[in-house]
C-alpha cells in the first residue's frame, strides 16, 4: 500500500492553489476563439487534476511524478501566455500566478498581468530529429509543441520498450529519455542504447524529477550528455538539444569522412592491386612517403619466367585468342607469385619480372622464390589441360632465379614513376633466363648458397653470358624434398 504523508507537498498545493483561481473553463471559453489556446487550457487544467491525485504521497516515485506534472503546467502556462492577446486580461493574471507556482516563484502583482511576456525560443539554427521519452502524455505533448516550434522534428514513445523498437528502426539525433517509467526505466534504455555501436553515438538527455545526484552521476558515467531536472526550462531544453545535434552531427561527418577513407582505400586496393603487389599497395596507403622519387639498396631473390617459343605459337592466333592464352597464363603465375609473398615488378608480353625481399623482406625470401618457381611449373599442367579444351596450342615455361643486390624504390619523375628494380643482379637474372630451358627453373650460385631448405637438384652448368665477364654457375631445381 501506498502510504500519505501527514502533510501535503507545499510546491504542489501552491500550484494546485494557483490552477484554482483559473476557474472553471465555461467562464472564458466562450471569448476564446483559438483552438490551440483552448486545447492547451484543457491540457493544463487535467494536468492539475493528476497532480491533486498524486498530493500528499511520500513515495519517491509519487514526488518524481509531481515534478513531471509541475513541469507540464509550467509549459501550458508558458505556451498560453505566448498567445495571450486572443486571452482576457484575468486569465493571463491567473496563468501568471499558476507560471509563479511551479516556477516556485513569489506572485507576479496583478498589474504586470498585462506588460508580462514569455520567453519566445528562436528557430533552430540546426533544426534535428528528436525522439522524446515520457510516460506522461502532457509531457510528451508539451516537449512536441516546444521543440517543433523551433522547428525541430518530433516522434514521441510513452515507454522504454517503445524507445528501444524506434530506436532499432528510425535515425534520431538527440534522445530525451525520462529517468523513472514503468517497465524499462530510462537508465536501461540509457544502457542498451549505448551498448549498441549502431546507435552509442546518438546523444541522450536524462529528464527526471528526481534531484538524485548518485542517479545523475550512474547516467553520465553510463555515456548520458546531459542531465536535466523537472520542471525544466524550455531555453535551457533547447539549448542541450542544439549541443546535442551538433555533437551528432560532428560524428556522423566524422562517420562520413571515414566512410570516404575506407571506400578509397578500397578503391586503390582494388584498381592498383591489378597492377602492384599488395606489398606495394600497402606501403603507399600506409608511408605515404613511399610515393617519393627514390630508393635503398637491398638484397633481394629476382625471378624472370616466359613462355618459349611464345611468339611462332601465336602468330596465326587471333588477337581475341591470343589475350585469352596470355589472361590464363599470366592470371595464375600472379596469384602463385603473391601467395608466396613475391612483387611482382611488370609483365612484358609473355614475361613476368617479379622480386622477393622489397618492399618487404623476410629471412627465407630465396626459399619462396625456389618453392614459388616449383608450385609455377606445376601449375602448367592445368594451364595446357584449360588451353587444349578451347583450342588453344600447350605451352612451357621457363624460370631463372638470381640473389644480389639491387636499388628499389620509386623510379621515374613527378608525373609518372613506378616502384622497381635497378642494379647488376637484374642483368643476371636476365641471362639466365635466356638459356634457361622449356619447363626447367635455373637458380644463380648466390641463390643457391642462401636456400636454407634441401632441393632436389640436376645438372649443375657455369655459363659464359654476354656482357658479364665472369662465369656463371647455375643450378637446375628439380623439385622439393618431401
Amino acid at each position: 500500500m501506498v502510504k500519505h504523508s501527514n502533510t501535503e507537498d507545499p510546491w504542489a498545493l501552491k500550484v494546485l492553489a494557483a490552477v484554482a483561481e483559473l476557474g472553471p473553463q465555461r467562464y472564458y471559453d466562450p471569448v476564446i476563439t483559438s483552438e490551440v489556446v483552448k486545447n492547451d487550457l484543457v491540457s493544463l487544467i487535467r494536468a492539475s487534476q493528476k497532480l491533486k491525485e498524486k498530493a500528499g504521497i511520500a513515495s519517491p516515485e509519487a514526488r518524481h511524478d509531481r515534478r513531471n506534472i509541475i513541469g507540464a503546467i509550467r509549459g501550458y502556462s508558458e505556451m498560453l501566455l505566448e498567445d495571450s492577446e486572443v486571452l482576457p486580461a484575468a486569465v493571463r493574471a491567473h496563468l501568471l500566478q499558476i507560471l509563479a507556482a511551479a516556477k516556485n516563484e513569489p506572485t507576479p502583482a496583478p498589474e504586470s498581468a498585462t506588460s508580462a511576456k514569455s520567453v519566445t525560443l528562436l528557430p533552430s539554427e540546426e533544426p534535428g530529429v528528436i525522439l522524446a521519452v515520457d510516460d506522461l502524455p502532457e509531457n510528451r505533448e508539451l516537449v512536441s509543441r516546444l521543440l517543433q516550434k523551433t522547428g525541430h522534428t518530433v516522434i514521441s514513445a510513452e515507454s522504454g520498450e517503445e524507445a528501444l523498437e524506434l530506436l532499432d528502426t528510425m535515425g534520431v539525433d538527440v534522445v530525451l529519455l525520462d529517468l523513472v517509467m514503468p517497465g524499462i526505466g530510462g537508465a536501461e534504455v540509457l544502457k542498451r542504447l549505448k551498448d549498441d555501436e549502431r546507435l552509442r553515438a546518438t546523444p541522450v538527455v536524462m529528464i527526471s524529477g528526481q534531484q538524485d545526484m548518485d542517479q545523475i552521476v550512474m547516467c553520465i558515467e553510463a555515456g548520458a550528455d546531459d542531465y536535466l531536472l523537472k520542471p525544466f526550462n524550455p531555453v535551457l531544453l533547447q539549448a542541450r538539444i542544439s549541443a546535442g545535434i551538433e555533437r551528432k552531427r560532428w560524428h556522423d561527418r566524422e562517420e562520413l569522412y571515414r566512410e570516404q577513407l575506407e571506400r578509397r582505400e578500397q578503391f586503390i586496393r582494388a584498381t592498383f592491386g591489378r597492377y602492384l603487389s599488395d606489398d606495394i599497395v600497402d606501403e603507399i596507403l600506409e608511408r605515404p612517403e613511399g610515393l617519393e622519387l627514390g630508393g635503398d639498396l637491398r638484397e633481394v631473390t629476382i625471378m624472370m619466367s616466359d613462355i618459349r617459343g611464345f611468339t611462332t605459337l601465336v602468330e596465326h592466333l587471333p588477337p581475341q585468342q591470343v589475350v585469352t592464352l596470355l589472361n590464363r597464363y599470366l592470371g595464375r603465375m600472379t596469384e602463385i607469385i603473391l601467395e608466396f609473398g613475391g612483387t611482382i615488378d611488370e609483365f612484358l608480353g609473355d614475361a613476368v619480372l617479379a622480386v622477393f625481399g622489397a618492399p618487404r623482406r623476410n629471412d627465407d625470401d630465396p626459399d619462396r622464390a625456389v618453392r614459388c618457381a616449383l608450385v609455377m611449373q606445376e601449375a602448367m599442367a592445368d594451364i595446357n589441360i584449360a588451353n587444349s579444351a578451347d583450342g588453344l596450342p600447350e605451352v612451357e615455361m621457363a624460370i631463372a632465379l638470381n640473389t644480389g643486390s639491387v636499388v628499389a624504390g620509386n623510379i621515374g619523375s613527378e608525373r609518372r614513376s613506378k616502384y622497381g628494380f635497378v642494379g647488376h643482379a637484374m642483368n643476371v637474372t636476365s641471362r639466365i633466363e635466356d638459356v634457361a630451358k622449356p619447363g626447367e627453373i635455373l637458380i644463380s650460385q648466390t641463390t643457391y648458397e642462401k636456400l636454407e631448405s634441401d632441393y632436389q637438384f640436376g645438372n649443375s652448368r657455369s655459363l659464359s653470358v654476354k656482357g658479364i665477364e665472369a662465369e656463371l654457375r647455375v643450378h637446375a631445381v628439380l623439385g622439393g624434398i618431401q
